[in-house]
């Protein structure tokens, strides 16, 4: 067995002898040297204190591939809320000594990253509930309508606030020195956009150009005539990225979120249903979570909870999730809604 093996590794590289590692643990030598030959496993109550005292994770014991790992890592955050803080502990010391191996680092800081967010998500979620409450029981007081505001991810007019010229500098840093990395691009030119600083942004959609033949050039022409108020071109870009043909699935759904601003809504939920149409399995649940979004703010909740019920079959039956944050946090929408 594997973990007899990783046991018997860890106790010679601490240099003790089996009768030392059974005494450590309260069991017999034999057990002990059971274990290291795959002749038996220790009781699963044991593996935390075996894992304790070697300072590896229970992961570790059955010697699961660095790759596994950070697989079961990913797993993790996306299928669970708030996590503890003495797991949380775990996870980023277990990621962090991965990303101190050259081979690991990028997987390992990716994930690093998401932790970090996910757990920030959570707790934003939670600051929302507490604002509320202490909106109401202030009896709305200033200061609980701004946290509560700030929690929310509300818009705050103050531009030193919502700029994003630290963002920008470092992106456009990093696209000078890697001009061929069309995500990095986007993003740049996503928060120009947002800071209406648009004569650099046309400036790197040039650079654009040169690398990506897809919907994505007409869409952000599109998105900076209309910035700019430049109406006639931005009608212009959009009939060009509607005519567009052998798109992947996102072409429709960007032009779903086009007329979602534009609060031209019925259209908007055609091209977000034909943007899911066309997605290859496993279907991602965008689309269905915009459509339930758009039935809210026209206040039809029937449709609303239609569009978050398709969201909880494509978890289900694309993703194979049955249980978990993902699922709980749309059936609390729909809890909301009836």
């Amino acid at each position: 067995m594997e973990m007899g093996k990783e046991i018997r590794r860890l106790r010679e590289d601490r240099g003790i002898t089996q009768e030392a590692l059974a005494e450590i643990l309260n069991v017999t030598a034999q057990s002990v040297s059971k274990w290291e030959r795959g002749a038996s496993m220790p009781d699963v109550q044991m593996l935390p204190q075996i894992a304790v005292y070697f300072g590896v994770t229970i992961d570790q014991l059955f010697s699961i591939a660095p790759d596994q790992q950070m697989e079961r890592i990913e797993n993790r955050i996306y299928s669970h809320g708030l996590l503890a803080a003495a797991e949380m502990r775990q996870l980023e010391q277990q990621l962090a000594a991965y990303a101190e191996q050259p081979k690991l680092a990028g997987k390992a800081n990716t994930l690093l990253a998401k932790l970090y967010s996910h757990q920030a998500e959570q707790y934003r979620i939670l600051a929302v509930e507490c604002g509320k409450e202490a909106v109401e029981k202030t009896g709305g007081d200033s200061d609980a309508i701004s946290e509560l505001a700030n929690a929310w991810g509300s818009y705050i007019s103050d531009w030193n606030v919502r700029n994003h010229h630290a963002l920008i500098k470092w992106f456009s840093d990093y696209c000078s020195r890697n001009p061929d990395n069309r995500a990095a691009l986007m993003w740049l030119l996503d928060n120009l956009i947002d800071d209406r600083r648009l004569a650099e942004a046309r400036r790197w959609l040039e650079k654009l150009v040169r690398i990506d033949h897809t919907f994505r050039v007409p869409m952000y022409r599109y998105l900076i005539a209309q910035a700019a108020g430049e109406k006639e071109e931005a009608a212009a870009c959009l009939i060009e990225l509607e005519s567009m043909e052998d798109q992947e699935w996102c072409w429709a759904v960007t032009l779903g979120d086009i007329y979602t601003l534009q609060q031209d809504y019925d259209k908007a939920i055609a091209w977000y249903r034909k943007g899911q149409e066309l997605q290859p399995s496993p279907k991602y649940t965008d689309s269905a979570t915009s459509i339930a979004h758009i039935y809210e703010i026209l206040g039809n909740a029937p449709k609303a909870i239609e569009a978050y019920q398709e969201q909880l079959r494509l978890l289900r039956e694309e993703w194979g999730i049955v249980r978990g944050e993902a699922l709980d946090e749309v059936e609390r929408a729909i809890r909301s809604l009836q």
